[in-house]
């Protein structure tokens, strides 16, 4: 059988200052059966516009970089000479992305392999041969939600905003594996890897300004398999960017600034609460009963959805799997958004009382950390280690349970 060709789908703008410490990264690889496809992308009109021709300029700058690489394993799709560039209204990561993969998806072989990466994003020697690995041994695998680790700066401000938002998506993750939420994943654009017979089956990838990678991943849960663990992670960096509407980049410029209202720490008895529900779908299958989210359905859908699931599935695993199909991972971040004011002082309760909850099941990694968490004044290097601890965690989770919350495919069918 022929060895699998892995492609990278690099989605680039204004990168000239990470994108050399990415080819390192990727040359150095000892697996070197390997493409390299780089969309360089921007907007159209930015030509014209005097605040955005630097953008310009350095994607310019981009171009000739790859190209003076001569390596004839390196694609590039320009999306940002003059005329090239994107139209209004679509345009972003999510466009791109999705425009690398779909060309990928047409050029490769079925069992070839998409790493999906950003520019800001480094790893290992062995990242690829681990990717090719994990995916040989699980040929029934949809795709790969990488492990991932933001580096220290060294730069106070910056290093406090990061580990702030790590810790909440950490914070995240960890209940929804503590709930068995099949939602468990953590999406991260350069933190994926798919073979690409599974990104045809599921229709490819649906353009977003931004957040494609939750998308796409909340649809592999849906329809394929989707493993957590891999032998090694990858490490964004931890910098500001204001290209996208959510994610590190934008976390990290409204929470230097203060505002940390679209990423609370949630309680986990607002993940109890999910929990609850989650038990009660046997039930629901013969008869209406009252659930904790009751509200929260009534006011997203005008109504509770049992009774028209309970019409369309005629066996209780087909209709258990159906209502996880409508309370996702969409509808589990909306119910704890309008359920938790996004007040700092109740993050910082609701992580304290989360390693509380952990210190029995992981004595050696809690039992020194200072729970009571001050995000303005807490140190950096409290709280790189309560990150670490909490990486820990989530770790632990993803090996012990990789074959266990995979999808809804191999949970209820």
């Amino acid at each position: 059988m022929p060895t699998s060709i892995i492609y990278i789908a690099l989605p680039v703008m204004n990168e000239m200052e990470c994108l050399p410490l990415l080819i390192k990264a990727i040359m150095e690889q000892t697996e070197q059966n390997f493409r390299l496809v780089v969309c360089i992308n921007q907007p159209d009109s930015w030509w014209n516009e005097p605040e955005h021709i630097q953008v310009c300029e350095e994607n310019q700058l981009t171009n000739s970089y790859l190209e003076s690489l001569e390596d004839k394993r390196i694609e590039i799709i320009d999306r940002s000479s003059p005329g090239k560039g994107w139209q209004p209204k679509a345009h972003g990561i999510g466009v791109a992305r999705k425009l690398l993969m779909d060309h990928i998806s047409k050029i490769a072989n079925e069992n070839d392999i998409i790493i999906s990466m950003d520019a800001d994003t480094v790893f290992n020697k062995d990242f690829f041969a681990s990717v090719a690995e994990n995916l040989r041994i699980n040929p029934a695998a949809s795709a790969i939600a990488i492990p991932y680790y933001h580096k220290l700066t060294y730069t106070n401000e910056l290093d406090r905003a990061m580990l702030r938002y790590e810790i909440y998506m950490r914070a995240f993750a960890i209940n929804m594996w503590r709930i068995r939420s099949p939602y468990c994943f953590s999406a991260l654009g350069s933190a994926i890897a798919l073979p690409v017979w599974a990104y045809r089956a599921v229709g490819g990838m649906t353009p977003k300004l931004s957040g494609e990678d939750f998308y796409f991943l909340q649809k592999i849960v849906k329809t394929g398999r989707l493993l957590h663990f891999n032998g090694e992670i990858v490490f964004p960096a931890a910098r500001l960017s204001d290209r996208v509407f959510f994610g590190t980049g934008p976390a990290l410029i409204k929470g230097i600034e203060g505002d940390w209202s679209s990423y609370p720490i949630y309680s986990y008895r607002l993940f109890d609460k999910i929990a609850e529900t989650y038990k009660l779908f046997g039930s629901l299958y013969t008869k209406d009963v009252a659930t904790p989210l009751d509200n929260f359905m009534l006011k997203r859908f005008g109504e509770l959805p049992w009774t028209a699931l309970r019409l369309n599935f005629k066996s209780q695993g087909h209709f258990i799997r159906a209502c996880h199909e409508k309370i996702d991972g969409l509808r589990i971040l909306q119910f704890l958004k309008e359920s938790q004011l996004p007040d700092e002082k109740i993050s910082e309760e609701a992580l304290s009382e989360l390693l509380l909850l952990y210190k029995k099941q992981f004595p050696e990694l809690v039992s020194e950390l200072n729970t009571k968490v001050d995000f303005a004044l807490t140190s950096i290097a409290e709280l790189d280690h309560i990150r670490d601890v909490l990486f820990e965690i989530e770790m632990s989770y993803r090996k012990i349970h990789w074959n266990d919350f995979t999808g809804l495919t191999t949970m209820y069918n």
